[in-house]
């Protein structure tokens, strides 16, 4: 069983209603995935925890100041950088408020409330985030 302890990352399926908060990644040399959908989250700095480093990443792509509290769902998985390492895959919401509150930073080409089909049958979305959110929604769907 995978833990948590020295987790390099963190993601999160951040939804609005019927739809989730997408990058479309840059396609510079060398960076993992150019070009395709991706969702908010980044790599771990320091010591912080898990949703420091996920809430510091949507603040830096956003602009958006969340909480643990919009946080509904954890899962830690193997790293796609590094399958031997931990990654930490959050769910959660974030009201139409938040979404007209959203001032794009400079990490990626551009943002869009994707609608969460659209988002899972998306040739450009990446795949593992397709099925990190899939187990997501499977879970939700599970506690109701």
């Amino acid at each position: 069983m995978i833990t948590e302890a020295g987790f390099v990352g963190a993601k999160a399926a951040l939804f609005c209603g019927d739809a989730l908060l997408t990058c479309l990644r840059n396609t510079h040399p060398g960076l993992p995935w150019p070009g395709m959908w991706d969702l908010p989250g980044g790599g771990r700095e320091g010591a912080e925890s898990p949703e420091d480093c996920l809430l510091r990443e949507v603040h830096e792509e956003f602009g958006l100041h969340l909480t643990p509290r919009h946080l509904t769902f954890r899962a830690v998985l193997p790293s796609l950088l590094d399958p031997s390492k931990p990654a930490i895959f959050f769910a959660g919401q974030i009201t139409r408020d938040e979404v007209a509150a959203i001032r794009f930073g400079s990490e990626g080409q551009a943002w869009k409330l994707m609608q969460t089909p659209e988002f899972l049958s998306h040739p450009k979305a990446i795949p593992a985030m397709q099925q990190r959110v899939r187990l997501a929604l499977n879970a939700q769907a599970a506690l109701q």
